[in-house]
C-alpha cells in the first residue's frame, strides 16, 4: 500500500490541465467519493495494526497534496483568463464560479474518512422507519416519553420519521451478524433525523447525526474512550480532553455523556460552556444486552459500545456557528464561506 501511495504522490505532482473542465475531471478521478483516494481508504482496513498510524498519516498527506494541486490548477486559469480557453468569446468567462460544499457535508466526510482508516464500515439507514427499529429494538419501554407525539413525527401509515440514527443498530447487527473470532463488527452510519421541536437558535426539527458502534469479544469502555479521542483530536486538529459522566439511555448499560474540553475558551470558562470549561457533545455507552439479543448477537459472548454524535452540533463548534438555523436556511452567501 505504501508503494501505491508513493506512486500517487508522483502522479499528483505531475498533473496538468488545459481547461477547468479537465481540472474537474481530475477532481472526480482522485477526490470524489468513488475516486482513487477514496478507494485506497477502503483498503486501509487491511493494513496491519502496527502500521496504521504511519500509513494513515501518509494517506492524509496524499489527500492534502491532491487538494492543493487542484487549487493550483484552478488558480492558473484564474490568472490566465480566457487565454487558456482558446479565445472563444462565446464561452463563459473564466474563472467559472464553482459551488462549495455544505459545512455539514464537509464535517460528515471528514469523520467518515477518519473511521474508514480505523476499519469501520460506512452504512446508512432509511429516514422513514417503524416503531420496532426506532424504539422497541433499542429497549425503549412502551410508555417511554420519547414515543410521545410531541417529539416524534408519525405518518398516516403508522410509520415514523426516525428521531435518531440509533434506529439502524438492529439492521446493521442482523446484516453483518456476530463477528468472527479475533474480529469486531465496526460500523458508522450517518443520517438525517427529525423531531417535533420549536425552531430557535439552538433547536431544529431537521438535523444530522452520526451513529457508531463496535461489537466483539472483550470490548470495553477503554475502547470507546480511545476512538472518541482519536475522532475529536483529528476533527479539531489538536489534542482534546474528554470526560465521561453517568447518563441514562435505554439502549446502553452503563451509559455516559461524553464532554469535551471547551474549544472556545480552552477550558478556562466562557458563556458558550456556561463557564464550566466543558461542552456536552455526545451520549454513549456499552450496548445493552437486550439490544444485542434483539440484533441476533449473543450478549454472553459479545460486548460492544455505541455512540451518537450530533453532526450539526459538531459543525457549529468546528466553525463557531452560533445559530443552528443557518444550516437549513439555503443562504448561499453565508454557506459558501465554508471550504476544505
Amino acid at each position: 500500500m505504501r508503494e501505491k501511495i508513493e506512486t500517487l504522490f508522483t502522479e499528483i505532482e505531475r498533473l496538468t490541465a488545459n481547461s477547468l473542465e479537465e481540472v474537474e475531471a481530475i477532481r472526480i478521478k482522485y477526490l470524489s467519493k468513488k475516486g482513487i483516494i477514496a478507494t485506497l481508504m477502503d483498503e486501509f482496513r487491511h493494513v496491519p495494526a502496527d502500521r496504521k498510524r504511519e500509513v494513515g498519516m501518509k494517506m492524509n498527506a496524499l489527500k492534502q497534496a491532491a487538494t492543493e494541486r487542484l487549487q493550483q490548477l484552478k488558480e492558473q486559469f484564474a490568472q490566465n483568463g480566457t487565454a487558456q480557453a482558446g479565445n472563444d468569446l462565446s464561452r463563459t468567462a473564466y474563472p467559472v464560479a464553482l459551488g462549495t460544499r455544505h459545512p455539514l457535508s464537509i464535517v460528515r466526510e471528514e469523520i467518515c474518512d477518519i473511521f474508514k482508516r480505523l476499519g469501520f464500515t460506512i452504512a446508512e439507514g432509511p429516514e422513514v422507519e417503524d416503531d420496532w427499529h426506532v424504539f422497541s429494538s433499542l429497549n425503549f419501554a412502551d410508555d417511554h416519553p420519547a414515543r410521545d407525539m410531541q417529539d416524534t413525527f408519525y405518518l398516516e401509515n403508522g410509520q415514523l420519521l426516525k428521531t435518531h440514527t440509533s434506529a439502524a443498530q438492529n439492521t446493521i447487527m442482523r446484516k453483518y451478524g456476530p463477528p468472527k473470532p479475533g474480529h469486531a463488527l465496526k460500523a458508522l452510519f450517518p443520517g438525517r433525523c427529525f423531531r417535533n421541536e420549536n425552531i430557535d437558535a439552538s433547536h431544529e426539527n431537521t438535523f444530522f447525526q452520526l451513529e457508531g458502534m463496535m461489537i466483539g469479544e472483550n470490548i470495553s469502555i477503554s475502547n470507546l474512550i480511545y476512538f472518541m479521542k482519536v475522532l475529536l483530536t483529528e476533527v479539531f486538529e489538536r489534542e482534546v480532553k474528554v470526560r465521561l459522566r453517568p447518563g441514562f439511555f435505554p439502549f446502553v448499560e452503563p451509559g455516559f455523556e461524553l464532554d469535551i474540553n471547551c474549544v472556545i475558551c480552552g477550558g478556562e470558562g466562557c458563556p458558550t460552556c456556561k463557564h464550566s470549561g466543558w461542552l456536552e457533545l455526545l451520549p454513549c455507552g456499552m450496548i445493552h444486552p437486550n439490544v444485542l439479543s434483539m440484533g441476533g448477537i449473543d450478549p454472553e459472548k459479545y460486548t460492544g459500545f455505541a455512540f451518537g454524535l450530533g453532526l450539526t452540533r459538531l459543525a457549529m463548534m468546528k466553525y463557531n456557528i452560533r445559530d443552528i438555523r443557518l444550516f437549513n436556511s439555503g443562504n448561499l452567501k453565508q454557506l459558501k464561506q465554508f471550504t476544505r
